[in-house]
């Protein structure tokens, strides 16, 4: 199996957001938390927590974004 791109989910304090999924989105974050449980050798973690380390590395990697935010502050 190939490597995935999330490590394990941290415990963190909780914030409550409200949040509607596409059925199909959900189905894969369910499909990928069970991946990443087996490949940590942990219990499958809540689809939910996986959202916020997602988003986290998606705009960690985003260049255009890095590039954005330098620029806005070298602005300010």
């Amino acid at each position: 199996m190939a490597q995935l791109k999330l490590g394990p989910i941290t415990e963190d304090k909780p914030v409550k957001v409200m949040l509607e999924l596409p059925g199909a989105l959900h189905r894969d974050l369910v499909a990928y938390a069970e991946a990443l449980g087996l490949e940590t050798g942990h219990p499958p973690t809540d689809p939910k927590k996986l959202i916020v380390p997602m988003l986290e590395r998606f705009i960690a990697s985003d260049r255009g974004f890095a590039k954005a935010r330098r620029s806005a502050a070298v602005s300010r």
